[in-house]
């Protein structure tokens, strides 16, 4: 098996430098995407928050209903996702073919030349 370095003349601190950038690479998508799982779940906490805030505002939460999880159980999400799902595909199938008719009258102001654009009235 041939290496790179036996093929052409690569110097080592070249491939040292590529292997650290590749690293370097990896580590940089890794944390972002470890920071963005972070912020994900705790937005779902605050607006969680929030939702409590507005209904104790409007009055519509009591004290003993504060410690209840508002949260939409997976089983009902399923159920409401495959609904509307379903309800997309009640409508009817097009045959897709399309007609066209050919115009006895041809001509058209639209396709006229004489209302160009650059008509100099003199």
């Amino acid at each position: 098996m041939f290496l790179l370095a036996e093929i052409v003349d690569v110097p080592e601190t070249t491939l040292i430098e590529g292997i650290v950038i590749s690293i370097v690479g990896y580590l940089i998508v890794f944390i972002a995407l470890v920071i963005l799982y972070f912020v994900f779940f705790e937005i779902s906490k605050v607006l969680n928050m929030q939702l409590k805030s507005k209904l104790r505002r409007q009055g519509k939460l009591d004290e003993a209903a504060d410690e209840k999880d508002l949260n939409i159980p997976g089983e009902v999400a399923a159920a409401i996702s495959m609904a509307l799902y379903f309800s997309c595909q009640l409508h009817d199938d097009e045959s897709n073919v399309l007609t066209i008719k050919k115009v006895s009258r041809t001509y058209s102001p639209w396709s006229s030349k004489i209302y160009g654009l650059r008509n100099l009235n003199r």
